[in-house]
């Protein structure tokens, strides 16, 4: 049995505590004790969390741990010198080390990420790397792994970390019925970038939703106004009117940024031809998806795709 500790310290986020929840299904899903999942504070007993609730933990022992996790707050502080002895400590008795959210600063603080490649949540990505040098911030990943070592972006980014544990443990078909039973839409790869183009045009509509929701399903077609206002149950004129309002943008740009996204996960992570990736993702053709690329980040498929390679090669 794997004994995981999920470290926590005064002022941590409760919703970090979700990624306990990806252990216990993972051993519910394979019929069998895989994981033993211990609470840890420094001192142990009862620890309060940002939001004033306490939680029953254990105390820091000297025993061995085949993953640890350290939870982030909501705040950034110091870490206490007694959590950061045991970091230090103990790297050499377990096989991994993550950290969710700002719980890469603690990380950081015991030395653990110096000359390592990392993320934390995007909002703190330029502190992490201004109070730590030695480490190389990527700010727009959902978790990174470098060696022994995971770090994952804002808190509902950890439970994407947990799953890619259970899936190195106890193969993809688990993770995949863990995450189905949290009833989690789409498992995240760590290379994805933290910012979507859904999250950002915030649709407020059923309607409007819906619609965009078609549109993600089917960015190999071609896409038209009549269609997306069909699938939206409104005219064509009444979607075009209420898409804007909602949006900001045209259903036009919108889609555009569905299908650079999806391509752009693609670029980075897969090595299929970039002729492919433009027809799969609805481009016209390469220099189609090119343009938009160029419009989108300044840069064209090649070198987003030669960076995510290099980047893996660190």
């Amino acid at each position: 049995m794997q004994r995981v500790g999920f470290t926590i310290f005064p002022g941590y986020s409760m919703m970090g505590l979700a990624v306990v929840s990806v252990f216990e299904l993972a051993n519910m899903l394979a019929e069998k004790s895989v994981y033993d999942v211990r609470l840890l504070s420094e001192s142990g007993g009862l620890v309060q969390s940002s939001v004033g609730m306490r939680i029953e933990t254990e105390a820091f022992d000297a025993g061995d741990y085949d993953t640890l996790i350290i939870g982030g707050g909501t705040e950034i502080a110091p870490p206490s010198p007694g959590l950061t002895a045991f970091l230090r400590q103990t790297p050499g008795r377990r096989r991994r080390t993550a950290s969710i959210c700002t719980g890469a600063f603690v990380l950081a603080e015991a030395g653990l990420l110096d000359g390592r490649r990392a993320t934390t949540h995007w909002f703190h990505a330029r502190q992490l790397q201004a109070l730590f040098p030695k480490v190389k911030v990527d700010e727009d990943r959902i978790f990174v792994v470098d060696g022994p070592i995971y770090t994952s972006a804002g808190m509902t980014a950890g439970i994407d970390l947990a799953l890619a544990l259970v899936e190195e443990d106890l193969g993809l078909e688990i993770a995949r019925s863990v995450a189905r039973k949290l009833v989690v839409y789409h498992r995240r790869a760590g290379g994805q970038s933290q910012f979507s183009a859904l999250l950002e045009l915030e649709p407020k509509s059923d309607r409007i939703q819906s619609a965009l929701a078609y549109a993600k399903r089917n960015l190999h077609m071609r896409l038209t106004v009549e269609q997306l206002a069909e699938a939206a149950h409104l005219s064509p004129r009444q979607f075009s009117r209420a898409f804007h309002a909602e949006t900001g943008q045209s259903p036009a740009k919108a889609v555009e940024h569905l299908r650079i996204e999806e391509a752009r996960m693609m670029m980075e992570q897969g090595t299929r031809p970039i002729d492919s990736i433009a027809r799969d993702t609805g481009f016209s053709d390469r220099d189609h998806m090119r343009r938009a690329f160029l419009r989108a980040f300044g840069q064209p498929p090649q070198v987003i795709r030669r960076n995510a390679r290099g980047e893996a090669r660190i």
